[in-house]
């Protein structure tokens, strides 16, 4: 997850490695609302869950306030639900870390939550399997005024060299919420394998 002045960036790796499974029907990017977006690492049906009662959240929140849900407010929900499943009986805690993004009235944001409610803001991170390989990077190259293009740049030479020659345009998903739009836009196949190349 990338923040410019921009805009939000996620991308992530779906992991498709059995070529029986239809690529294109695999998502590991949630649209939570129009200016909500959110990956995950671990658990993918928890991440589900999470998300599910996110969507639900944020269309409660406009109904009652005609008004979009902010980004604090879902990752706030969301933490909650995480925290008291570690510390009650007869539930077992999710097994996700996730990075929900988004735009609201005080701008672009980017938060990272671990299975144990944990969240914190950021300006560029990373989670799951290679987290510390990318943060490693995201680190010295991340920059605070980069445009989206740099931002973009940045995300898919991450993955780049995380996972080196694993790397197809099939596994990666990719999208971001513009700071102008206020609304996600996901990238094509062919928009995914233009930045792998």
């Amino acid at each position: 997850g990338i923040t410019t002045p921009d805009s939000v960036i996620l991308v992530t790796d779906k992991r498709v490695v059995d070529t029986l499974v239809v690529p294109g029907a695999v998502d590991k990017i949630f649209q939570i609302d129009d200016h909500i977006i959110a990956t995950a690492a671990g658990i993918i049906p928890d991440a589900r869950v999470l998300v599910e009662r996110a969507q639900v959240k944020a269309q409660q929140h406009f109904v009652t306030y005609d008004t979009p849900v902010e980004v604090i407010t879902i990752v706030k929900d969301h933490t909650s639900l995480m925290q008291l499943t570690t510390q009650s009986g007869g539930y077992r805690p999710f097994g996700v870390a996730m990075l929900i993004g988004g735009v609201d009235k005080d701008g672009l944001k980017l938060y990272v939550t671990d299975p144990v409610g944990v969240y914190n803001q950021y300006r560029a991170a990373g989670i799951g399997e290679k987290q510390d390989e990318a943060e490693e990077i995201l680190r010295k190259e991340w920059k605070p005024g980069m445009t989206h293009e740099a931002g973009m740049k940045l995300a898919f030479s991450v993955l780049k060299r995380v996972l080196a020659d694993q790397l197809s345009g099939e596994r990666i998903d990719c999208a971001y919420v513009s700071l102008k739009t206020g609304q996600m836009t996901r990238l094509t196949a062919d928009e995914v394998a233009k930045h792998i190349k």
